[in-house]
């Protein structure tokens, strides 16, 4: 039942859509601009890097809130990043899937940046230092954001395993069944991109396609 709870307090805090609600006092609906996505990627195409960094900050803190609030709650014990994250869960969902919306929000990047922080400081920074390196070296902010969701279970296993984060037995297998289900649904919302990866239709950053956004709706 806790665990429940957590997800739900975690989608209520995932339905603040930054991207929206921003949108709307600067009078732009970033539902029916460029993709159509409530995200940060969309909102540099459509509104520009100032806007954008505004709403990615935002969706980053509202990950970051009840998953370091759960972590808080739970310290020192063998629940504590278990309930975390399945606080993380819930605002992925939130964040991804708003009810109000028609479940139509954004991907996650920024909120997974959240959650992440939230888990642990470390972690953060080596993954969004791999983040920018891999977006930067190809251009494709889709593929720099797939990666990180492989990443971010990769790094949560090696600090698990080495002690750098301590996660008991039993917890620590159902600590590895929640944390790849969140990244799956980062890489289940890129859908769309991983099509247009493959087949070449995918747009990089920095060129100007204004009728086609980098980040059309799947």
């Amino acid at each position: 039942m806790m665990r429940l709870l957590f997800i739900v307090i975690g989608y209520i805090f995932g339905l603040f859509q930054t991207g929206y609600f921003y949108g709307k006092l600067t009078h732009v609906d970033l539902t029916k601009e460029g993709s159509g996505n409530t995200g940060a990627t969309n909102a540099l195409r459509v509104m520009g890097l100032k806007h954008a960094l505004v709403i990615f900050f935002f969706d980053a803190l509202k990950a970051f809130l009840p998953v370091f609030a759960a972590r808080m709650l739970f310290r020192g014990q063998p629940t504590e990043y278990v309930m975390a994250a399945y606080a993380a869960v819930g605002v992925i969902l939130g964040n991804d899937f708003p009810f109000f919306l028609k479940f139509k929000g954004g991907k996650g990047v920024a909120a997974t940046a959240g959650w992440v922080l939230a888990m642990d400081w470390r972690i953060f920074l080596i993954g969004i230092t791999i983040f920018f390196a891999i977006a930067f070296a190809t251009r494709y902010v889709s593929v720099a954001s797939i990666t990180i969701a492989f990443v971010t279970v990769g790094l949560h296993a090696l600090f698990a395993l080495t002690g750098l984060i301590t996660i008991p037995s039993p917890e620590i297998i159902e600590f590895f069944i929640v944390i790849p289900l969140i990244s799956l649904l980062l890489i289940v919302r890129h859908g769309g991109n991983i099509k247009r990866l493959l087949n070449g239709t995918e747009n990089r950053f920095g060129k100007k396609k204004e009728e086609k956004a980098e980040d059309q709706k799947p």
